[in-house]
């Protein structure tokens, strides 16, 4: 059965249709959320946020065809209303990427998520959005756009904005370390 004729069951209240819909995109959205929210437990939380706002406002969607832009802005903006309520908790991050891509030795793995982490750290949860979306689950621009409710033009600023701050983040976490420990002692 095609997308469309589920979204319309599952507008009518069919369970069965819209477990259908969703269940081929959790996996997807949790690990989006979980990088944006840096933390697995406010991800799930954000994931079922999400679902239940999916369930409760499929009937006024206009566009059976957006259905997947659509779960993804409610997911990010679950994220970001989550984020808000929990500003001040210390988050750690663990980045599961769903497709490994062959890595020959463990330590450029590690020092690779370390290098995303650093960059991904000091990002408000709106920056890291839109990260996530582009890069992290592959949309283009237009259905980053989509998926977070924003103007194409708007979405391009953002991310510029935010790969910039990433750089700067990680620049200043490069010259940070590599300032030599003793200053001078032995120099």
């Amino acid at each position: 059965m095609d997308q469309r004729a589920l979204v319309e069951r599952a507008s009518r209240g069919d369970q069965h249709a819209f477990g259908l819909l969703v269940d081929g995109s959790l996996a997807r959205l949790d690990a989006a959320a979980r990088l944006i929210l840096r933390d697995a437990e406010l991800a799930r939380d954000a994931v079922q946020e999400a679902m239940v706002r999916a369930w409760r406002d499929l009937p006024g969607l206009r566009d059976p065809d957006r259905f997947d832009a659509w779960l993804h802005r409610l997911t990010v903006h679950a994220c970001i209303d989550v984020a808000r309520h929990r500003r001040r908790r210390v988050i750690e991050v663990e980045l599961n990427p769903l497709d490994d891509p062959p890595v020959a030795d463990d330590s450029a793995r590690i020092a690779d998520r370390d290098f995303l982490d650093r960059a991904l750290q000091r990002l408000e949860p709106e920056q890291r959005a839109v990260i996530v979306l582009r890069f992290y689950l592959e949309l283009s621009l237009s259905e980053t756009s989509d998926a977070l409710g924003i103007p194409l033009g708007t979405t391009k600023s953002r991310l510029h904005r935010a790969l910039a701050q990433m750089r700067i983040n990680v620049t200043a976490d490069d010259s940070a370390t590599s300032r030599p420990a003793t200053q001078g002692r032995y120099a």
